[in-house]
């Protein structure tokens, strides 16, 4: 096993297009587009799984949340306007320095971090929640990023997880699609090989005390426009991780 997640291939791409991290119709337009129903399915399901207010504004006060690999913090910054105590880590120094000018320019605090999520584990931080979203397709070593990613969870608590399956179909739209004919991504964004299957994912995350409580496909409608969720899991798909409560003796 690797010492490192990093693939420094992997993040040479992402730094090529850090600037346009905020662009929603530059080369990040696909994630602008995904991005409500991934913060409707978080929303969503903290706040039952933490018993929160729905109708609260700030319904993830004292929260803390980290965001792996959260590039130019899409994410980040709507958890922040929740409530929630935030931290954005990135291996990519580029990524982070464009959050953190946009975050400033929203007025709003994230402890953004140039870091690893085995990094932050070494150090024995944990999250009430931790978003795992869109990442582990383009790690280098896959156990040693998932074992990390459990690890931050905090007992109680949760991790999100989204990313595409490996899968015919999967290619044909994901690969072939969005990045050969339509253009959505650049070439080579995604590498087929990479992909992880559900049970893949479930089977490592549960060695290391992870449950899996809920999934759900993401699809794309082109008459709306929009993705919504979905049952079909065949391409993109997102899954709900909890860690039991500390026991007491």
């Amino acid at each position: 096993m690797a010492d490192t997640t990093i693939n420094p291939d992997e993040i040479g791409k992402f730094h090529k297009m850090a600037e346009e991290w905020w662009d929603p119709s530059g080369k990040f337009r696909p994630l602008h587009k995904f991005n409500p129903v991934r913060l409707a399915y978080i929303r969503e399901k903290a706040i039952a799984h933490f018993a929160r207010d729905e109708k609260s504004l700030r319904p993830f006060e004292g929260l803390s949340i980290l965001d792996i690999g959260c590039g130019g913090g899409l994410l980040c910054e709507p958890m922040a306007r929740l409530g929630a105590d935030v931290v954005g880590a990135d291996a990519g120094e580029k990524n982070i320095a464009v959050a953190k000018i946009h975050a400033g320019q929203s007025g709003l605090e994230i402890d953004y971090r140039a870091t690893t999520a085995e990094a932050l584990a070494a150090a024995g931080e944990q999250f009430d929640i931790v978003l795992n979203m869109e990442v582990v397709e383009h790690v280098a070593d896959v156990p040693l990023y998932l074992q990390s990613c459990a690890a931050l969870v905090k007992p109680g608590g949760l991790m999100f997880l989204a990313t595409i399956n490996r899968t015919a179909r999967a290619f044909a739209l994901a690969i072939v699609g969005a990045e050969y004919v339509l253009g959505w991504l650049p070439k080579g964004t995604h590498q087929y090989e990479k992909f992880l299957t559900p049970d893949e994912i479930i089977s490592i995350t549960r060695r290391h005390g992870l449950e899996k409580i809920d999934e759900t496909g993401v699809t794309f409608n082109p008459l709306k426009n929009e993705w919504g969720p979905s049952q079909d899991m065949a391409v993109n798909y997102m899954l709900l991780f909890a860690k039991a409560e500390a026991t007491t003796v």
